[in-house]
């Protein structure tokens, strides 16, 4: 495997996987809430640089959603476009980024809200298949902040689902 195969971001993306996965951020961040530590805040957003970077290639929480949850316990796929979601994931890294930060200046409580604004987000995606990064993908396209050139299928409802066209 290449290293551009390693460092790209899948498109589409299983919504089902991501949503799993998103599962597992509620976890850990929860965990990392109770036990406010710089370490645990520090490995939070470390899974969001290598989800950023390569997808669930190199993501542990990734691997897991993609080949065993997903394949086990929903056995289905729901594609859609992968730009918003890696755009997701980059925000994620800012908030896991900044609590980290915040921890490491001995902000514990300030880093403990921040993650609290990760758990509500990751839950939403995850409990209800609302994505807040993607909306947010959304807003700043149809701005023409983001380049209709980065989604293509956000734009073109027949692009939405490359599975159906096939």
């Amino acid at each position: 495997m290449s290293a551009r195969e390693v460092f790209s971001f899948p498109n589409p993306v299983n919504d089902y996987a991501a949503r799993t996965t998103a599962g597992l951020v509620v976890v850990f961040a929860i965990i990392a809430i109770a036990v406010n530590n710089p370490v645990l805040y520090g490995l939070l957003a470390l899974g969001f640089v290598l989800r950023v970077a390569s997808g669930p290639t190199l993501s542990p929480f990734g691997q897991l959603s993609v080949k065993v949850l997903v394949p086990k316990l929903v056995r289905k796929e729901k594609l859609v476009p992968g730009p918003p979601k890696r755009f997701a994931q980059a925000i994620g890294l800012v908030v896991s980024g900044a609590a980290f930060v915040l921890s490491l200046f001995g902000l514990g409580l300030a880093a403990q809200i921040v993650t609290g604004v990760l758990v509500v987000a990751a839950s939403l995606e995850s409990v209800l298949g609302f994505c807040l990064g993607c909306t947010i993908f959304g807003f700043l396209q149809r701005a023409g902040i983001i380049p209709e050139s980065v989604c293509e299928a956000c734009n073109n409802i027949s692009l939405r689902n490359p599975a159906a066209a096939a």
